[in-house]
């Protein structure tokens, strides 16, 4: 008789107890290492933290963005924590200094050839069951924008170039090049 391999089971103190400069996330109790991200997921980053920064200030808007780093506890549990590589939250309750707890309003992430699956199918379910309001998918190599509107169980798929409509905020669209 073969014996069972126990899986590992690990928690938020698991993450915090990571070596310097370590970074991995925690869904459902399994850890998943990050790789280091690349030049043009930078420049996107980048991209994206400062055309959405630069509305809210210039609405005089509430929302908050934070790029990753930061922190996001999704549950009320401590086996789910992620980095989205940007979050705006809209609820100033949801945040304290270690980060936002509960679901971002808006999540983007930017798909790299070792987060593929993890953005497109893992964070996807768990960003939809959480209460994440709206997901953004953002694939450089295929030049593709996947917008999740969970609220109204929308799915639209964008090519770099387009406008692509924010749907937490009525008047506003980004053009990603």
């Amino acid at each position: 008789m073969e014996a069972l391999k126990k899986e590992e089971y690990y928690t938020i103190d698991d993450i915090y107890a990571l070596p310097e400069g370590e970074r991995a996330e925690l869904i459902d109790g399994q850890i998943y290492y990050m790789a280091p991200p690349s030049r043009t997921h930078q420049k996107l980053l980048h991209f994206f933290d400062r055309t959405i920064g630069n509305y809210i200030q210039l609405k005089a808007g509430t929302c908050e963005v934070y790029p990753a780093p930061f922190a996001v506890f999704l549950n009320e549990d401590d086996e789910n924590y992620v980095e989205p590589d940007i979050s705006v939250i809209c609820d100033p309750s949801k945040l304290d200094e270690k980060g936002c707890h509960g679901a971002p309003d808006w999540v983007i992430e930017i798909v790299s050839k070792s987060s593929r699956s993890m953005d497109c199918f893992t964070k996807l379910f768990k960003y939809r069951n959480s209460g994440v309001r709206e997901y953004w998918i953002v694939d450089p190599a295929k030049e593709i924008v996947m917008v999740y509107q969970f609220e109204k169980e929308t799915m639209e798929q964008y090519a770099f170039g387009d406008d692509i409509p924010v749907g937490i905020y009525e008047e506003f669209s980004i053009k990603v090049e």
